[in-house]
């Protein structure tokens, strides 16, 4: 996708961050329930961060990450976006980090690589494997600084959900919305969008739907979700 990819309101640089504006943190931040605070864990090049900031403009939004060159390079995305005065990137190990206050939602496109060959980049590692961050550790933060009422969304592999879900359990939390994502409408869901909450759900919101129907052309759904962001689809 080159050094610089160009959304609707603005444009994010990424040459110095490990992983690349990719489908997995749009679907992400288009579909995540937001609130009045907000934090994007492991925050890389921004991109959700902003996302959220500029679906939810009375919302203040904190990202953290533990990449010094992302996080470099993701307050630079900030500072030339019309956010600016909104969006705060912190650099810290989220295991280390401690808000002002707690938040009403948070936001993961986590590392989820756990049994897989490691990158021989130290960088990409630590963006994609699930070593510095795992999912114990974002459900241990959230149990600490997600409010009664808020919402953790992330988007993972299928085969972590069940990971997931029972990690989310064991910290006391629920699912409360699940979409189970296919590439084409012909093909099996690989990636799921998910959000789980400390409050049990009244309803649970669930859907398989792709992001390309049986003629390759982008499915309504996809088109909406992401209109406000995408200069083509």
């Amino acid at each position: 996708m080159g050094d610089c990819f160009n959304f609707k309101k603005f444009s994010l640089r990424q040459d110095r961050c490990a992983m690349k504006v990719g489908t997995d943190g749009v679907l992400l931040g288009a579909w995540a329930v937001g609130g009045q605070r907000i934090l994007d864990i492991g925050s890389g090049t921004g991109l959700i961060a902003l996302m959220m900031a500029q679906r939810f403009p009375e919302a203040t939004v904190d990202g953290v990450e533990m990449d010094e060159e992302a996080v470099a390079q993701s307050r630079e995305n900030v500072v030339a976006s019309p956010m600016a005065g909104r969006v705060v990137i912190h650099g810290a190990r989220l295991q280390e980090y401690e808000p002002v206050a707690p938040y009403d939602a948070m936001v993961t496109n986590p590392p989820f690589f756990v049994n897989a060959l490691k990158a021989p980049e130290a960088q990409r590692n630590m963006a994609r494997h699930a070593v510095e961050l795992t999912a114990n550790d974002i459900f241990d933060f959230a149990a600490r600084w997600l409010t009664e009422e808020g919402q953790l969304s992330a988007v993972i592999p299928m085969d972590c959900l069940d990971d997931y879900e029972m990690t989310a359990a064991l910290h006391g939390f629920f699912l409360s919305r699940l979409y189970n994502v296919r590439t084409k409408a012909t093909k099996p869901p690989k990636r799921c969008l998910v959000s789980f909450s400390p409050t049990r759900p009244t309803t649970f919101d669930t859907h398989t739907v792709a992001l390309q129907a049986a003629d390759g052309q982008p499915t309504p759904w996809y088109q909406q979700l992401t209109r406000e962001f995408y200069l083509k689809l």
